[in-house]
């Protein structure tokens, strides 16, 4: 368990609970750490958003530098309160090692949706990371899309312990049932070359439906572009609207192949943009997708 991390999300929620959720809190805490039975510990999950709201966790730019340097990668934003409580329980009273791992996996195996999304969201502050990593890749399976982004986004649980086949899996996943990569930390150092043929066979497969294709699938491509990729590139750019031709742009200011070279010509207004640093991926994504 990350001490540091609990310890901080324990007063993040210590100093925003009214009195009497504070004390049934830390009742249930205390409960935990003398008993931690899965009768207690499924009290405390069960019971914690009757108990404790759904507020979110309020959070300002000095608790998320802390939270950082806390643990690296950790971005509790929309954390609700019972999210933090729920893990933060499980941090105190879960246990260690394979004990640890395997209650996890009962409690998510058994747990409906908002409570799914809690542990999941827990998975870079637990102990043994690496004794979970089979139960949060059934967390990147589902057709939950709640369930899956509490384990693929804003974590950096997948890039430490995800093995490149469950990297590119993940990803694929996240087109597949409408989610966006660009929460997903460490999308360009763990893209890869056999990432970029899996992703440009799905685009294929959309096409051939009449089906569009998100831009930011190129991402995970353009550093890897073959002659084929870039075929599909050059078919963006001759017929995509402007958001897909952009992202072809930053795609290939990304390729390292020289056959590139005239595809940018083509599009030299935008790589004007990108190299000025106009045109960016967190830009061209944050137009339609919330903060």
């Amino acid at each position: 368990m990350n001490s540091a991390a609990a310890d901080l999300l324990q007063s993040w929620l210590e100093r925003q609970l009214p009195e009497p959720a504070r004390q049934w809190f830390d009742q249930q805490l205390n409960g935990l750490a003398g008993d931690g039975t899965d009768r207690t510990m499924h009290i405390a999950l069960g019971m914690a958003p009757r108990k404790l709201g759904r507020d979110d966790i309020a959070l300002d730019e000095a608790d998320r530098a802390a939270a950082l340097k806390a643990r690296d990668g950790w971005d509790p934003r929309g954390w609700s309160i019972a999210d933090g409580a729920r893990v933060l329980f499980l941090c105190r009273g879960g246990g260690t090692g394979d004990a640890f791992a395997a209650r996890f996996s009962d409690l998510c195996r058994s747990a409906d949706v908002a409570e799914a999304v809690a542990l999941y969201r827990g998975l870079p502050l637990y102990p043994a990371p690496e004794l979970l990593e089979a139960q949060a890749a059934e967390g990147v399976r589902t057709n939950m899309r709640a369930v899956f982004e509490a384990v693929a986004h804003r974590s950096p649980y997948p890039r430490e312990q995800f093995d490149e086949n469950r990297w590119n899996q993940m990803v694929l996943k996240a087109l597949f049932i409408g989610s966006t990569l660009h929460p997903m930390q460490g999308l360009d150092a763990r893209a890869n070359p056999e990432l970029a043929r899996i992703l440009c066979d799905y685009a294929h497969e959309r096409w051939a439906a009449g089906r569009a294709v998100t831009p930011e699938l190129w991402r995970c491509v353009g550093p890897f572009a073959d002659a084929a990729a870039l075929g599909d590139l050059q078919r963006v750019i001759d017929g995509g609207d402007e958001r897909e031709r952009r992202g072809a742009a930053l795609a290939l200011a990304a390729c390292r192949d020289p056959a590139a070279a005239p595809l940018r010509e083509a599009v030299a207004d935008l790589m004007a943009e990108v190299d000025d640093g106009r045109l960016t991926w967190d830009g061209l994504m944050a137009a339609e997708t919330p903060a």
